[in-house]
């Protein structure tokens, strides 16, 4: 499904992927939160079309482009035993302490969606965690 809202027009360039983590304070009573605020919170998003619209965001001052967006899956790391595709989970990140491990950012994904109920859109496999948990990297949705 696509959604219309705006980005930086300096991110504005299809295939730019971002998380929408929510509006800053001064967004509340802007004339503009109802296409700036209508995305669902730790949800990553890729930019699919560009439109010829340009406004200028009163909270930050920037020009903002309005384009057409599409809801993806999130990257992340789960343990095995809950990673069922298609099934319904609520994500819990791995505790863990080593911000130099390659799978970090999956294991602690920048959305915000730790207690969130999601989906296994897909497990795309085994990994290997230095502490020894059994860990399987997944698409959430």
């Amino acid at each position: 499904m696509v959604t219309i809202t705006f980005v930086s027009d300096n991110s504005a360039k299809e295939g730019f992927g971002f998380y929408y983590l929510g509006p800053m304070d001064g967004c509340r009573d802007c004339k503009l939160k109802s296409v700036c605020l209508n995305l669902e919170r730790g949800s990553l998003y890729r930019v699919k079309a560009l439109r010829s619209q340009v406004h200028d965001c009163p909270e930050t001052g920037d020009k903002l482009r309005v384009v057409e967006v599409e809801k993806t899956t999130i990257p992340a790391a789960m343990p095995k035993k809950n990673a069922i595709e298609g099934g319904k989970v609520t994500f819990q990140e791995i505790d863990c302490k080593m911000k130099c491990c390659a799978n970090w950012f999956r294991c602690h994904p920048p959305s915000g969606i730790g207690g969130e109920k999601l989906t296994v859109k897909t497990v795309e496999g085994d990994t290997d965690c230095p502490f020894g948990e059994t860990v399987v990297l997944v698409q959430l949705f």
